[in-house]
């Protein structure tokens, strides 16, 4: 069961971005920066979640770039001014991980745990059982527990999600929510 008291900066965070950090659109892709919108807390939530946990990752499926409806370096033209704006506003995100395969089951894909594997070989600190993923779909979650992670579901685009769910630890309404209760349980 997860604690938020249990939390130290031995722990890792790992975030989705769509639905989580930004704006999701609906049935449809975010294709470059213009239309990448982050959500009015996110960037204060960043650097408290900075205060808790030692490393914080991104991990997002981005099939648009499977479906040739952006590149990759339009990927990279969002996620590099992301992590700058949140590093002006005194936040840090070490990497953003993303799969843009099309196939529901790639290893790689969300709810399959590929990309937690890939930033656990980026860092070695990085423990499973000390690891939280925060997501806004129950793939998000799933994800999680596919890895050995405990799970944060945010109601931003899915709040008639049933709670409690055999997926979900804790739910808040925001990632600013969430940031919050980690920084007020660990003071």
């Amino acid at each position: 069961m997860l604690k938020l008291t249990d939390i130290t900066s031995e722990w890792t965070l790992f975030l989705d971005r769509d639905g989580v950090l930004n704006h999701e659109k609906n049935e449809d892709y975010i294709r470059n920066w213009s239309e990448f919108e982050f959500y009015p807390d996110t960037l204060q939530a960043i650097p408290l979640l900075n205060q808790c946990f030692g490393t914080i990752v991104v991990a997002t499926n981005q099939k648009g770039v499977g479906k040739n409806l952006m590149t990759e370096a339009d990927l990279y033209g969002i996620h590099q001014p992301m992590l700058q704006q949140i590093e002006a506003a005194g936040g840090l995100i070490k990497k953003v991980y993303y799969c843009t395969d099309l196939a529901d089951d790639s290893p790689n894909r969300k709810p399959q745990p590929g990309m937690a594997f890939q930033a656990k070989a980026d860092f070695a600190s990085i423990d499973f059982s000390k690891t939280i993923m925060v997501g806004n779909r129950i793939s998000d979650m799933k994800f999680g527990r596919n890895a050995g992670m405990f799970t944060v579901f945010l109601a931003t685009t899915h709040p008639d999600t049933p709670f409690p769910d055999e997926c979900i630890d804790l739910r808040f309404n925001s990632l600013y929510h969430f940031a919050l209760a980690c920084t007020h349980t660990n003071k």
